[in-house]
């Protein structure tokens, strides 16, 4: 590791000391990687790549010592929520549009079998041909 990233890591862990003793000096103080990184002076893609460990200690140090869940893990656990309702929904929505094929297919089948040449013999009051017939 260079010396660069030697300062950057210091003053990554002390923004995360200031954060979570709610004593902020360069950010909003919320307990986010964006305020960590503003509140550190770095870049904010410096904590996603190279000190992708120094914001996994910050989350865990948030969980542990606030008691609170970080802001990111809510809004994912939320949009699990979200994307687990939906795909029951779209699974109850297949099963109607199968338990409907089932359905047709049975109906042809039965018709099929009372008019096995395929004629337009057993049109009654109640039924309108498709096509007219050739009289």
């Amino acid at each position: 590791m260079n010396e660069q990233h030697l300062d950057e890591r210091t003053r990554i862990r002390a923004a995360m000391d200031r954060l979570l003793a709610g004593q902020p000096t360069s950010s909003n103080g919320s307990l986010t990687v964006v305020a960590l990184a503003a509140e550190a002076g770095v870049h904010r893609m410096a904590l996603q790549k190279r000190h992708a460990d120094l914001k996994e200690e910050f989350y865990a140090r948030v969980r542990a010592e606030t008691h609170q869940t970080p802001e990111v893990e809510r809004r994912l656990r939320k949009e699990v929520v979200r994307l687990k309702e939906a795909l029951k929904d779209s699974r109850a929505a297949e099963a109607t549009s199968r338990h409907r094929a089932e359905q047709m297919a049975l109906a042809a089948a039965v018709l099929l079998l009372q008019n096995p040449d395929g004629q337009d013999q057993l049109v009654t009051d109640n039924v309108i041909p498709l096509r007219p017939s050739g009289d």
